[in-house]
């Protein structure tokens, strides 16, 4: 995969959710692709022992302990930089499966502090440092739940239209300036974590997610994606990309072996 090396003013990537899953696989794509990547997550412990692991293998990285949800930590947190080149918004996920008509409420508002406020947090904090470096990308990990409802997926999609949305309005009220806006859609992930934590760690609901998908996609795919998203030269802006394993044909159209 041919990338455009980052300039030295916008050589730094923070990466949120990199404890685990696509953000993990994320950061350690960008640091080989030449960033020196700020790894972010609620979960201190494996964030620096990521960080560890890239150090080791001859990269920068430095973890930072962080809620995207707390607004005063985020601002404290972009105080530390004067530019940085990219910001990958993948903090997110999913709770519950439950009908509109009795889900809990409580699990739609996390969903939407996570996947819409925390992005616009850390968007709002670090859009600046992003125009400083005069060649800024901001990336959404969106959803293919974000552009088509599913039975059981109100408070997810809800959350993933918003953060779609979010991406797409901020790139008309921004273009003129030395940033893109990139938006990823992945849909059927296989991770260690996306379905058990959407299913309160029920391992046999959780599998049955992807029960004869004989390739899901893989965090690794994803963060490919996004980091040839973020590579492509400046003036090429990726708006929206939307991948999908070849058995998956919408959000309720699956081939599933027998």
């Amino acid at each position: 995969m041919a990338t455009v090396a980052p300039s030295a003013a916008s050589r730094i990537a923070v990466v949120t959710g990199a404890s685990s899953g696509i953000g993990a696989a994320t950061a350690r794509q960008l640091a080989e692709a030449g960033y020196r990547v700020v790894l972010t997550a609620r979960r201190k412990d494996r964030i620096e022992a990521l960080a560890e692991e890239l150090t080791r293998a001859g990269h920068s990285a430095v973890a930072y302990q962080l809620d995207v949800t707390d607004r005063a930590a985020v601002d404290e947190f972009a105080g530390a930089f004067r530019t940085i080149g990219v910001l990958v918004n993948n903090a997110g996920g999913a709770l519950g499966a439950d009908p509109v008509a009795t889900s809990d409420p409580a699990d739609w508002r996390t969903m939407y502090e996570t996947n819409v406020l925390g992005t616009l947090n850390l968007t709002q904090a670090l859009l600046p440092k992003l125009d400083a470096s005069g060649d800024g990308v901001v990336v959404v990990v969106s959803s293919t739940a974000g552009h088509g409802t599913y039975e059981g997926g109100g408070g997810y999609v809800a959350a993933k239209h918003g953060a779609h949305v979010l991406a797409e309005t901020l790139r008309l009220e921004i273009v003129g300036r030395p940033v893109r806006v990139v938006e990823i859609a992945p849909g059927m992930v296989r991770t260690d974590e996306f379905a058990l934590t959407r299913f309160g760690g029920d391992e046999e609901r959780a599998a049955k997610v992807y029960e004869g998908v004989a390739a899901p996609l893989t965090a690794d795919d994803v963060a490919e994606t996004i980091t040839w998203a973020v590579t492509r030269p400046s003036h090429v802006n990726v708006d929206l990309l939307v991948l999908r394993p070849r058995a998956q044909a919408s959000n309720t159209k699956v081939h599933r072996e027998r």
